[in-house]
């Protein structure tokens, strides 16, 4: 189990999150444990959720499509 304290955390959320893909990683507050960041692979083995397509249609790195500019019907 690591541990981070919020300075920690504010000051490298990149290494954090490196520190999550193996195992949770606690944050703490004037010593005492306030948050815990996992993987999402983690999160949905513990809690029994499977990848639905509402969470794939969210994905922030999905490439936007562009409508077409002109009606299909004006060929």
């Amino acid at each position: 189990m690591k541990v981070l304290t919020s300075r920690q955390f504010n000051q490298d959320v990149s290494a954090a999150k490196r520190l999550s893909r193996d195992e949770p990683v606690f944050v703490t507050d004037r010593g005492r444990p306030t948050h815990v960041l996992m993987s999402i692979e983690s999160f949905r083995a513990m809690s029994g959720r499977r990848e639905s397509i509402v969470d794939l249609l969210g994905l922030s790195d999905a490439v936007p499509v562009e409508a077409p500019t002109h009606d299909r019907w004006d060929c």
